[in-house]
């Protein structure tokens, strides 16, 4: 671990926030279709259910990679891959503009995901700089990345509108490019990865790095991440469309409300980062399913009239959420998923310090399916069921499912480790944090 390893206060600053920049620019060109798929949507004549595999094909390739990405990014470096990633994604970004049908379309997409990627292998390429009681707030703050996200929400619409989708992709092609040669140009190689080349030491064989995968508790990590993250991916790519849908508004608002979601999903993970090194993931990802299990069932109620037989004749009312208390809603339920995207991310270093990346990228990659899987499934909902909130409904059934299994093995857990007072005295992750610290 990087106690062990002679670095710099200045050195591990320069990875963390060189690393948080290029996943960025990263998650920006991650999420593009978000925008720009309104635009192609119109221009195909698609339904929404081909609308919701357009916006989550990119998320596919992002996700399936992660294992793999994070095992190369342990083996050879996490600031070569890296930059290889970014360049890659940059060249099928620009691709795209050559698309012409949409099966050409989901072809570009499918390579344009390898975006998505860049995050186990910005994961284990920033830890490796920190030693474990500061890695909390240091991926927490490279997390907040996901700020991708709100810029191209807030940007993305105005250049749209003005010049056509082929120059979004044209521009944000540009720009991961050239964030690509800057992140390489500046940065160092890791220290543990530096570390094994002077000293000759073979790196970790594959079935040893994918031995962990095997734990059951890897799984319950994943789901956790697939609605923190997942829900949050999804909802990036859903919200400008259920906006224009369900309240009429056109792409530059619709972008401008789908950034108060995202900005805080993504800004505040350097606080749950924080928070996590501080009082234990654990009791984080208690608030943020919690929170969010309350504001997905708010927002799952449909615009509803309700005609009541009276005494005195019909009485009729409607119960619905304007857009301001919609945004609100949206706004709490981002910030509580940054911060249980955080809280997830630090169990992993503490409980699998030698496999971070093998086991980041899984996590990752069962987070990143969801991102692919509910855009998807909310398409299908509206054409199936016709309620624009079937969304939320949809959210609300998977939080309050990992809130139980959550609070189900850690009371077991609990049990087995402390029987002599059922509790524990202690948050698990903060104890072993402390003892290596």
């Amino acid at each position: 671990m990087p106690d062990q390893v002679n670095v710099s206060n200045g050195e591990q600053q320069r990875a963390l926030w060189l690393g948080t920049f290029a996943f960025t620019v990263c998650f920006a060109v991650w999420t593009l279709f978000s925008i720009i798929g309104i635009q192609i949507k119109q221009q195909l004549a698609l339904n929404d259910t081909e609308f919701g595999l357009l916006v989550a094909t990119p998320v596919l390739t992002g996700s399936l990679s992660r294992t793999l990405l994070g095992i190369w990014a342990d083996q050879f470096g996490g600031r070569r891959i890296l930059a290889l990633v970014m360049l890659s994604s940059a060249v099928a970004t620009w691709l795209l503009t050559w698309a012409a049908s949409y099966p050409m379309f989901l072809l570009a997409a499918l390579f344009m995901g390898l975006a998505g990627g860049s995050f186990p292998v910005g994961i284990a390429y920033v830890a490796s700089w920190f030693p474990a009681r500061r890695q909390g707030t240091a991926l927490g703050i490279f997390g907040a990345g996901n700020v991708g996200a709100a810029v191209t929400s807030l940007l993305a619409p105005t250049v749209m509108v003005a010049y056509g989708w082929m120059a979004v992709a044209r521009t944000w092609s540009v720009g991961l490019a050239l964030a690509a040669v800057v992140f390489y140009a500046f940065s160092k190689e890791d220290p543990l990865r530096a570390a094994r080349r002077t000293s000759g030491v073979a790196s970790m064989p594959f079935l040893k790095q994918i031995e962990p995968l095997k734990n059951l508790q890897v799984w319950r990590f994943s789901l956790y991440y697939f609605f923190v993250f997942g829900g949050f991916v999804a909802l990036a790519l859903w919200l400008p469309r259920f906006l224009i849908g369900a309240y009429g508004l056109d792409i530059e608002a619709a972008g401008m409300v789908a950034a108060f979601y995202t900005l805080p999903a993504s800004l505040f993970r350097a606080g749950g980062g924080w928070l996590s090194d501080r009082i234990g993931a654990r009791r984080v990802m208690y608030w943020t399913f919690s929170v969010g299990a309350l504001c997905t069932l708010l927002l799952s109620y449909p615009d509803t009239r309700y005609l009541v037989k009276g005494v005195h004749g019909d009485l009729s009312f409607h119960l619905a959420l304007g857009v301001v208390p919609f945004t609100v809603l949206v706004f709490v339920l981002g910030f509580f998923m940054s911060l249980g995207k955080a809280a997830v991310y630090k169990h992993i270093p503490v409980y699998y310090p030698s496999h971070v990346g093998a086991v980041g990228g899984m996590v990752g990659m069962i987070g990143g399916l969801g991102g692919f899987v509910l855009p998807i499934t909310f398409g299908a909902l509206n054409d199936l069921v016709g309620v624009w909130t079937s969304c939320f409904m949809l959210l609300f059934v998977l939080v309050t499912c990992a809130l139980a299994w959550m609070h189900f093995a850690i009371r077991r857990m609990e049990r087995r480790q402390f029987p002599q007072v059922g509790r524990a005295g202690d948050l698990p992750e903060i104890m072993a944090a402390r003892e290596r610290a």
